[in-house]
């Protein structure tokens, strides 16, 4: 298969727009540069380390976390670079790719140029250039996922997802690094948000309970009228499968909190839906239990639902861990006209798709305060099918695991395990 390695010629392959003529030289140096950075390891940390050098913050450790995140990240986007150079011809050309391939170029020429941070005040701009570059990327993740479902036909499975998951697990390393130094900036200059009182060291709480971070994933969905409305009509509806909890209900752990919630958020979010899908005409919904195990190394989770199983789901997967890949040939789904529109649609917002609860429950609210029932549960139909594939990046991001164990008939089980000691680093791959 033809491949395209030059920075030059990638970027004349645009399906839609003029050639640009940019002379030789420039991109011979332009490359020189990318080899320059990719020929480089990726400094990985641990959240314990994360932890440790952010605790008694002061202005040399924020200067010194400025520069490290100034320095890697041209580094770690660089590797992606390489990744999407070496893709197949027909991959580059599908929609979706190219511009993904634009936006991390850009930023991979912003970082290598942005000049050493060494004031308080440069600190702050350079804060601003992060928040303004984490907007810029937001629709990565759409235009990705859009591009290579289109490509599925073009490769086989198992490159496909590995190229995915390179490409996802560096993409939240980045954001973690950048938001990480953006949080312990604001918090050293007196402007930190709010956290209730939880102990926090940038975006990293310390001790996070597992509980309270279920019930407020819990309460989220039962107070969405959202996630069934694909089975009911306009009006709302009445039945919500119960959420019980059991096992070490007192077990916290330092760990990430938008990751462990986004996680538990779209597996309950999933279980609910079966549940009340399989459900639907009997006047009690059986409940959702989920049961959470503080082992000497590891958090466990597992959440067990009488939803029917995964071979009843309308993604009739052979393997459960099939619902994890961009393949067509592992998930037809991929291919679907309504999942591609949606895609579509998600990468031309403004908006894009940051994968975070927030950003979900922000959309339902805005959906229902502008549109009818009826667009609303239309618009929620159109699922893109990034929940469970990026809960699955989120667990395995730090060395856990998210497995799925399907009981037709009868329903899913859904192991988590979370690495505990926060010792085990990033699990970007160069």
């Amino acid at each position: 298969m033809l491949k395209y390695g030059n920075h030059g010629r990638l970027r004349l392959l645009r399906a839609n727009t003029s050639v640009r003529h940019e002379s030789t030289a420039l991109h011979f140096y332009q490359n020189r540069q990318l080899e320059l950075y990719a020929s480089k390891e990726a400094k990985r940390l641990t959240l314990r380390q994360l932890v440790y050098f952010g605790r008694h913050m002061n202005e040399e450790r924020l200067l010194t976390s400025a520069n490290y995140v100034r320095t890697e990240l041209p580094v770690r986007i660089a590797h992606r670079l390489r990744d999407l150079q070496a893709l197949p011809y027909v991959v580059v050309t599908q929609e979706g790719v190219d511009k993904v391939y634009e936006l991390y170029w850009s930023a991979f020429e912003k970082f290598r140029r942005y000049p050493p941070v060494t004031t308080l005040a440069e600190n702050e701009k350079f804060c601003d250039f992060l928040r303004t570059l984490l907007d810029e990327h937001a629709p990565v993740i759409p235009n990705l996922s859009l591009g290579l479902s289109l490509s599925s036909p073009y490769l086989p499975p198992d490159k496909l997802d590995s190229f995915m998951r390179r490409m996802l697990i560096s993409r939240i390393s980045r954001r973690v690094l950048a938001e990480h130094h953006i949080a312990l900036s604001e918090t050293f200059s007196g402007r930190g948000k709010t956290t209730e009182g939880e102990p926090h060291v940038g975006i990293i709480f310390t001790g996070l309970n597992v509980k309270q971070s279920i019930e407020h994933c819990a309460t989220l969905l039962n107070e969405s009228p959202l996630w069934a409305t694909e089975s009911l009509g306009s009006g709302g509806y009445s039945k919500r499968a119960n959420v019980l909890i059991d096992g070490h209900l007192d077990t916290n752990f330092a760990y990430i909190r938008e990751h462990l919630e986004y996680i538990v958020f779209e597996l309950l979010k999933n279980s609910m839906r079966t549940t009340y899908n399989k459900h639907a005409g009997e006047s009690i919904l059986p409940p959702i239990q989920v049961t959470i195990a503080s082992g000497q190394h590891d958090v466990g989770i597992r959440i067990s639902d009488q939803g029917g199983g995964l071979h009843d789901a309308r993604n009739q997967v052979v393997d459960p861990s099939d619902l994890f890949s961009f393949s067509h040939v592992r998930n037809a789904t991929r291919l679907e006209d309504e999942r591609l529109g949606a895609l579509r649609s998600a990468s031309s917002s403004e908006h894009g798709l940051k994968a975070t609860v927030d950003e979900q429950i922000g959309s339902w609210e805005k959906t229902l305060s502008k549109e009818s029932w009826k667009i609303a549960e239309q618009n929620f139909q159109s699922r893109i099918g990034i929940g469970l594939p990026m809960s699955n990046i989120y667990a395995t991001y730090f060395g856990g695991k998210l497995e799925l164990v399907s009981l037709d008939g009868w329903g899913t089980d859904v192991h988590v395990r979370l690495p505990k000691l926060g010792t085990n680093l990033e699990g970007i791959e160069v």
